[in-house]
């Protein structure tokens, strides 16, 4: 535990353990400035900021971070095609290192000597923030508060937060309406904890906010595109409602708005947290579903075989790690994104896809870089391939799958060929 005096900036989202945290702060004696990052949640940051005065903190600050979110976490992302545990679309971990940016920023700014957030101690997010920080400001302190005995003995639970916020006289959401957590931001929602804990149990309906149920989808499919230039969005067209959109906030706003209302990108998991622990999560992640759909498959036509496959070992898998375990201010990571520009520069075309009922599904493609030869790849003609010559092809490629039935053949009793280890005869 710090010296209990100093100025702390928060990150403070205005739910009950932040406003929780920010009072207690105070009553430990610090000054307290209050960060709110707009990263595209739906959020009353007005009302936010009147509470977080009224509890008490000096000052208050909202930073509009939704472009640099999308240019510089969503789309590389989407452009490595990054996921988790190959599932999870890594919303709440894209948005740490926009937010941890932006508090270091604000308190280098406001001279404050710590910064502080609300984040649970058996979670992935104080690893998150924490190590952005550090990547960020070397010799900044932090201040977490659920990882400091004299806060969670005293704060067991959520009755013993609820029972020091009437203290304080702090104003909460009642409870029973949303037994669990989430987190929002223009990618993604998150559900975890209260009810969620248990694998087994079945989100209520009235939980999932963002998307419609697929069972009440409209009961006709949505055709649009997608452009790509670079492995980027450029333009989406969307022809029943007559728009096009061009501007990257813009095109993410409009594949949202389509994935919710056609209930695209629910997922419900249990994932490996980078502490070892396993949590249960659910997330919506309308746009990003739609949008990863199109890439990879626009990326079939025009990205070479040997270049995809080194992208998908290597970028995709720890790249996805990298965001995850909260590893983004590092060497690994300028080096792995350093690869993603050349792995893009002829993912240039248009997809056509249809959106119905919690499905994407690709109707087409185009590009005038493609790889595709319809003339070579035909059943109907030769189109300069030579089938004689796929005989010295398989030729060579059987030489050492001879070599190796024959050691397995001479391994065996006489006339009778080993078991491999699935227990079939050779």
């Amino acid at each position: 535990m710090p010296t209990n005096s100093g100025r702390v900036l928060l990150a403070y989202s205005g739910g009950l353990d932040t406003s929780c945290i920010l009072a207690w702060l105070i009553e430990q004696g610090y000054e307290v400035y209050a960060f709110m990052a707009d990263v595209g949640q739906e959020e009353d940051f007005a009302a936010a900021e009147r509470k977080a005065l009224k509890v008490g903190a000096k000052k208050f600050f909202l930073e509009d971070m939704k472009r640099e979110f999308v240019n510089e976490l969503i789309y590389p992302a989407v452009q490595a095609n990054c996921i988790y545990e190959n599932v999870y679309l890594l919303g709440t971990s894209l948005a740490r290192p926009v937010i941890a940016r932006g508090m270091i920023a604000v308190a280098d700014r406001e001279g404050c000597d710590f910064v502080s957030h609300g984040c649970t101690g058996k979670g992935n997010d104080q690893v998150r923030f924490e190590l952005a920080f550090y990547g960020l400001k070397p010799d900044i302190k932090v201040i977490a508060p659920w990882r400091i005995p004299e806060f969670y003995h005293r704060f067991a639970g959520r009755k013993d937060l609820l029972a020091y916020a009437a203290e304080k006289s702090i104003p909460v959401a009642q409870t029973t309406a949303k037994p669990w957590s989430t987190d929002e931001n223009l990618f993604h929602i998150s559900y975890e904890a209260g009810i969620l804990e248990d694998p087994n149990t079945t989100p209520p309906v009235d939980m999932w906010k963002l998307t419609t149920s697929p069972e009440n989808a409209p009961q006709t499919p949505e055709q649009i595109t997608i452009e790509f230039k670079a492995g980027l969005p450029v333009k989406v067209v969307v022809p029943d409602s007559s728009k096009t959109h061009t501007d990257p906030v813009d095109i993410f706003l409009a594949l949202n708005t389509l994935g919710r209302k056609h209930g695209i990108g629910r997922i419900d998991i249990v994932e490996n947290r980078f502490i070892g622990v396993k949590s249960r999560g659910c997330y919506e992640s309308p746009g990003a579903t739609i949008l990863r759909a199109a890439h990879i498959d626009l990326e079939g036509l025009t990205l070479d075989r040997n270049v995809r496959a080194l992208r998908d070992q290597f970028v995709t898998i720890e790249f996805s790690k990298i965001l995850y375990n909260g590893h983004f201010f590092t060497p690994e990571r300028e080096f792995i994104t350093a690869a993603i520009p050349a792995s893009q520069r002829t993912v240039n075309g248009v997809v056509k896809l249809k959106l119905y009922k919690g499905n994407v599904i690709i109707e087409g493609r185009e590009s005038s870089e493609g790889l595709y030869d319809e003339q070579q790849a035909s059943m109907d003609e030769l189109g300069g391939f030579e089938p004689s010559d796929t005989t010295g092809f398989i030729a060579i490629e059987s030489i050492r799958i001879k070599k190796w039935a024959q050691a397995n053949i001479a391994k065996g009793q006489a006339g009778v060929a080993p078991k491999d280890v699935y227990g079939s005869r050779i």
